[in-house]
């Protein structure tokens, strides 16, 4: 499969650093940025490389060359004028379905996995997706429980009160379908005429059953400023951003929700109800910088019992991630049980009445969590409020705490020895 690297942005606000080289060449640890990127892409097998540049393109070009010394084939589209983030795609001889990959972005993805998704898809476009610490200023993907777009809210569109915390990193696995449904043809760029690819050509494929976003805990940032520079450098000294690829096992902190995340109401049937714990955002917060992955498995008898629609939980949840997104905290994933077992509520709902494998104190939740995230269980914890909480780790091989209702913040210290304040 082919990767188009678009390589070819000024970097402005970058630039007071490194004011007399382009962007994909600032040293990240003594390393461009795009030579970690190219050396990644080369050991997931992906070689035949295109890059998309314009700005200081010769410096580029003379740096990398043919990519022989690093083992792949690179080839150039170099911009004489600005033509935008996409106008280069409509010179390019793409035949079958490419990597589009944004160079001012910092990445370390299993890219073979993203392609699988997209291949079982089947769609024409697949988003790689993740939550971030700032969603309330960045542009949201809303999609079916199958994984379709459905909207894309740009900073600028209105946005619900409450939404998943979902955003577009910039990497993309696309088929030349896609950029011949957007209707734009060669003559209709240049000459001042620029193309964007998330407004005239993705954005369209909303609501069309053609584009997926794929989630992934992965790391991925944008260098952009001089403040963002230097945190991606010090993940790199760290080993953080290897250290988050999936083709890497993972570690995991497992929270409860109710009575751990927010105060405990009984059952929880309203998202008026929902009210996050005083420390919750802290704690999550320091889970994100530690290189753990924050995820919450909880029981939800309340869909079986039909006290609760599958979208009424889909708004309880949103509300906590967009509360948790105001105070700089994300969570990698949320999985819950909807069964119960016992029969005989009125408005029940039968086929949900079950004695499953997910509900805690069953393991099943936290074992979904760890095949689909790669994570080592045995270097994981669960953090819950209950002896259920307590035996689901366990049986799932994880060390475990249990906690005092508002205890998060404690136990999250203890886990990472207070190294996180």
């Amino acid at each position: 499969m082919k990767v188009v690297l678009m390589a070819g942005g000024r970097g402005t606000r970058i630039s007071e650093l490194y004011p007399d080289i382009p962007k994909p060449l600032i040293p990240v640890d003594n390393i461009p940025v795009l030579e970690r990127e190219i050396v990644s892409l080369r050991d997931q097998g992906f070689t035949d490389l295109i890059l998309t540049i314009g700005y200081m393109a010769k410096k580029i070009q003379e740096y990398f060359g043919t990519g022989e010394k690093w083992g792949v084939n690179i080839e150039y589209f170099v911009e004489d004028k600005p033509l935008g983030n996409a106008g280069a795609l409509f010179f390019l001889d793409l035949k079958e379905d490419f990597l589009l990959l944004n160079a001012d972005a910092v990445f370390d993805v299993d890219f073979n996995r993203m392609v699988e998704y997209h291949k079982e898809k089947g769609g024409l476009v697949t988003l790689f997706t993740h939550p971030n610490s700032h969603p309330y200023d960045s542009g949201i993907i809303i999609s079916s429980p199958n994984g379709e777009v459905e909207k894309w809210l740009a900073k600028e569109d209105f946005r619900p009160e409450f939404y998943k915390n979902r955003v577009n990193a910039g990497l993309h696995v696309i088929s030349p379908k896609a950029l011949k449904l957007s209707g734009i043809k060669k003559e209709d760029i240049g000459d001042g005429k620029k193309i964007d690819l998330d407004r005239q050509i993705l954005k369209p494929l909303c609501g069309t059953h053609t584009m997926f976003c794929y989630d992934s805990p992965e790391y991925v940032k944008d260098m952009g400023t001089p403040e963002r520079f230097r945190s991606v450098e010090e993940d790199y000294k760290k080993g953080v951003v290897k250290a988050k690829t999936l083709f890497n096992k993972q570690k995991g902190i497992f929270l409860d929700r109710d009575g751990t995340i927010n105060r405990y109401v009984g059952f929880l049937r309203k998202e008026e109800e929902f009210e996050l714990l005083p420390g919750v955002a802290k704690a999550i917060k320091l889970i994100n910088k530690s290189g753990y992955l924050a995820i919450v498995v909880t029981n939800q008898p309340v869909i079986a019992r039909g006290e609760v629609t599958w979208e009424g939980l889909e708004e309880i949840h949103n509300k906590m991630e967009t509360e948790l997104g105001k105070q700089g905290a994300y969570l990698d994933g949320i999985y819950f049980c909807p069964h119960h077992p016992h029969k005989g509520y009125e408005g029940e709902i039968p086929e949900l009445k079950i004695d499953c494998d997910c509900r805690k104190p069953k393991p099943g939740l936290l074992l979904r969590a760890a095949e689909d995230l790669n994570i080592e269980l045995e270097r994981s914890y669960m953090i819950g409020d209950s002896d259920s909480d307590v035996e689901a780790g366990k049986a799932a091989g994880c060390k475990t705490i249990k906690i005092e209702e508002g205890g998060l913040l404690e136990a999250v210290n203890k886990i990472l020895r207070i190294k996180y304040k």
